[in-house]
């Protein structure tokens, strides 16, 4: 513990170049080793094991072909009906004269060549017929053994007959002769049974040669390094790309873990292999495919030692560059360090001058563009500040337009004359009310049912005054209890609404007004906000004209104010009180009238900013 403890603070102690480069090399060097390790093993072990998936799907189609094609060649002795010459010499069990029995071997040998040998089952090399004490046959090969024919007939007429007769495949060993020939090939036993007479007339073995096993494995399989065989389930083996293991015995049979299926297969001294078997269901042969690991991997190993080059290169050279790097790096860092509590200290009159390309005069440049960008927001924050008290300044002076005021009083007056009693009870109850909201209050927020029953106010006088020229409706889709609840900026509806009748009386005979509260999911903020729309059915704005208002809205400035400043100043109080995701939208068609969009947070009075809390409890 105490030498872990010193090691620690000795490499504490270490130059800051020193821990850079062995902080490069951990970060950098041994993930980068590490990912190429990991990378080349999941390849192999993917390799590996697609292989080990597929290559038995690939055996079992092979051994059905296999299997398939013996079976077709275990149909051969029924051409023998075909010929009633033929037949009748299978039939016949003696003779009177030896020169009967020769006619009948020519002739049957003749036939045999015509129909087997010589025929189109390429696949034949060899057919022996016994019948009768008779050996009759068509070979391609010769057997090395000069009483072959008393061998074939011992093996078929002698010992258990029964057994003998039946059908079956025979490897070369099972009758004990060789052919003069390296043919891999087996025989097919198969009795000739004649149905007429209810017995049997004697075998046909038919010698195979086993070389459309490698035409028919050929197809999948063309690595050279590959071994094919075809073994009995006692592991002997039928059939070897390496046909000097054939009639062999697979010493490793007994331990196979499957029959159907791959496993990986690891000798002493020699390379891993991948080994995958398929047992066929009815002669019971193993279709077997080994394949060195490696090979499977071959294009991994290229891949892998390529990339081990270029990691090795470029290490060396990333390690070069991060030393002079560091080196360059430690000299101005002590100047940076010492400007940086200049700073602290509140002295923005600072200036780090490194000429130097590299990432420390980057870092430089960047330091000095920090420091101007802060004086910068410095001034603006002054230039806000005093644009904000200017905007509070407007709202309030034209929270109640005098020609509305003058407009009302002159409605009151007529209404007055007229002797409309109710009439002028409704509309000072409703202008006492737009007036205590006016100035009871120094809040800059207030609840948005508060600020909806306002513009309803305003519009129910604006209502008695135009009559059946002003409809307007008013639609809160939100719970009364969140109108009560969340909070929104201070006379945001009624400039929009005022330049709504302005502009649509002008042109209309009668205008529609429709309000909307809803709480849509907001895009830019990302959360769910309050979205209030004031829709009519005026004039419309010109697409010129638009596109004007929507760059004066995006400068949030006070000057020019023309007769849309009240659309200006709304949406520059929200900016300045909650940032640019909120504030207004417009959307305008000529003819046909224009809609305005007014997003702001759901805010909570506890929310609010402590000051304006205040105010608001004091309202």
């Amino acid at each position: 513990m105490i030498f872990r403890k010193w090691r620690g603070l000795k490499f504490r102690n270490y130059p800051l170049v020193y821990k850079l480069i062995v902080t490069y090399i951990l970060l950098t060097v041994l993930p980068m080793a590490l990912l190429v390790y990991l990378s080349y093993t999941q390849y192999a072990r993917s390799v590996e094991e697609q292989i080990g998936e597929y290559m038995p799907k690939f055996l079992y189609q092979a051994n059905a072909d296999i299997e398939k094609h013996i079976k077709e060649l275990t149909t051969l002795p029924e051409m023998l009906f075909n010929s009633e010459n033929i037949l009748s010499i299978l039939r016949r069990e003696s003779y009177a004269r030896r020169s009967d029995l020769n006619k009948d071997q020519y002739n049957m040998n003749s036939y045999l060549a015509r129909t087997y040998t010589n025929g189109r089952n390429a696949d034949v090399f060899g057919v022996f017929v016994l019948s009768n004490d008779r050996v009759f046959y068509s070979s391609k090969a010769g057997f090395k053994e000069s009483g072959w024919a008393e061998t074939i007939k011992e093996y078929a007429l002698g010992g258990e007959k029964e057994d003998q007769a039946s059908s079956g495949i025979l490897l070369p060993a099972d009758l004990k002769l060789h052919l003069d020939s390296d043919i891999p090939h087996v025989f097919i036993r198969k009795p000739i049974n004649d149905n007429d007479n209810r017995r049997t007339l004697g075998t046909m073995l038919i010698a195979v040669d086993l070389t459309f096993i490698g035409d028919i494995v050929r197809n999948f399989e063309t690595n050279e390094r590959a071994d094919l065989w075809v073994m009995e389930p006692s592991g002997r083996i039928v059939y070897h790309t390496n046909r000097a293991l054939i009639g062999t015995v697979d010493p490793d049979r007994s331990r196979y873990p499957v029959l159907n299926g791959s496993f990986r297969k690891k000798v002493d001294g020699e390379p891993a292999k991948l080994v995958s078997a398929n047992q066929t269901d009815k002669l019971g042969w193993i279709l077997v495919h080994s394949i060195p690991l490696r090979d499977l991997t071959q294009r991994a190993d290229l891949v892998r030692n390529v990339t081990v080059f270029v990691f090795v290169a470029i290490v060396i050279a990333a390690s070069l560059i991060a030393v002079v790097i560091a080196y360059n790096m430690t000299r101005p860092l002590k100047k940076l360090s010492g400007l940086m509590k200049t700073v602290e200290r509140g002295d923005f009159q600072v200036d780090l001058k490194v000429q130097s390309g590299d990432e420390v005069g980057t870092l430089a440049r960047s330091f000095n563009s920090m420091i101007a960008t802060i004086r910068e927001l410095i001034e603006k924050n002054y230039q806000i500040e005093i644009r904000q008290k200017e905007a509070e300044l407007y709202a309030l002076q034209s929270q109640i337009n005098p020609h509305f005021m003058y407009n009302t009083l002159e409605t009151i007056g007529m209404a007055v004359e007229e002797g409309d009693t109710g009439q002028v009870v409704d509309m000072v109850t409703l202008l006492g009310r737009m007036l205590r909201f006016s100035v009871s209050s120094q809040s800059k927020s207030v609840t948005i049912a508060e600020e909806v029953q306002h513009v309803k106010d305003y519009l129910t006088i604006q209502k008695f005054r135009f009559e059946d020229r002003v409809h307007f409706d008013i639609a809160q889709m939100m719970d009364d209890r969140d109108l009560q609840t969340f909070y929104t900026p201070k006379f945001i509806l009624q400039p929009i609404v005022e330049n709504a009748i302005k502009y649509g009386l002008e042109t209309r005979k009668a205008l529609d007004l429709h309000i909307a509260v809803t709480e849509e999911f907001g895009a830019r903020s990302g959360k769910r906000d309050v979205v209030l729309r004031v829709r009519d059915n005026g004039p419309g704005i010109a697409p010129d004209r638009l596109e004007e208002l929507e760059q004066s809205l995006k400068k949030i400035s006070f000057e020019g104010r023309d007769s849309h400043f009240g659309l200006i100043n709304v949406n520059a109080r929200i900016v300045m009180m909650h940032g640019t995701d909120y504030g207004l939208q417009l959307h305008s068609i000529v003819d046909k009238g224009t809609e305005v969009t007014i997003r702001i947070p759901k805010i909570r009075g506890e929310e609010l900013p402590h000051a304006e809390n205040k105010n608001a409890d004091r309202g």
